[in-house]
């Protein structure tokens, strides 16, 4: 199957950095696009994904439907665009893979992907792409995508940053990876938490080319 025939590759990795709802916001809307999502949650990020989003995620098992199910606590809603309910087909277009598995596809370079996005990257996560020490299947996964010259996308969110995290990330964005931090802007009608997830998952989104609707853009009505 070519690229031409396939449907759209994302890996998608959850890392244990704060910022889980990014990554659950990510997945819904990624799986309106119609793209094929592969997903690796590591044990740090299963253990975010309880703190900060109440899901008991098993990473051997991943309950995808929960992750897609998921809505906030917190006033206000996600806006149209993926507050739909998940259906079958949604689910079929998350193929799941075990943080230590590296005899799974996208462990190789053969295997075509479009893009590949760390949301959010732990600082663990970031030093081992960075220098190539991959110890799990993300890292291995990351480091493909930057041997294959192929979009990476790394989503840090921590603060303040040492220097040595800003190096790992000068190092990672000098082979052509991209570093979005999650830093929301606050210029388009912020009402609430969801907006300022919105504003960072739309971001990552126009770096795959991947339409979306999430914020209001600027200059535009």
């Amino acid at each position: 199957m070519t690229a031409s025939t396939r449907p759209r590759r994302f890996v998608l990795a959850m890392t244990g950095a704060s910022g889980a709802p990014y990554a659950v916001r990510l997945l819904q809307t990624l799986v309106h696009s119609d793209a094929e999502i592969h997903l690796a949650i590591s044990p740090s990020g299963a253990a975010v994904l309880r703190q900060e989003c109440a899901l008991d995620i098993n990473v051997a098992d991943p309950d995808v439907q929960a992750l897609l199910d998921f809505r906030p606590t917190w006033p206000g809603q996600w806006s149209q665009q993926s507050e739909s309910a998940a259906t079958a087909n949604d689910h079929a277009r998350v193929i799941v893979h075990r943080h230590d598995d590296f005899m799974t596809p996208i462990a190789s370079g053969s295997f075509q992907t479009d893009a590949m996005i760390v949301c959010p990257c732990s600082g663990s996560t970031l030093s081992a792409i960075a220098r190539s020490a991959a110890s799990n299947l993300i890292q291995r996964a990351a480091e493909v995508h930057l041997k294959e010259h192929r979009r990476l996308i790394i989503v840090p969110r921590e603060t303040p940053m040492s220097v040595i995290q800003l190096e790992n990330m000068h190092r990672i964005a000098a082979t052509g990876a991209v570093v979005l931090p999650a830093m929301p802007g606050w210029y388009h009608g912020v009402s609430g938490p969801d907006d300022l997830v919105d504003f960072v998952v739309s971001r990552i989104l126009d770096q795959l080319n991947v339409d979306n609707a999430l914020i209001g853009r600027w200059g535009e009505t």
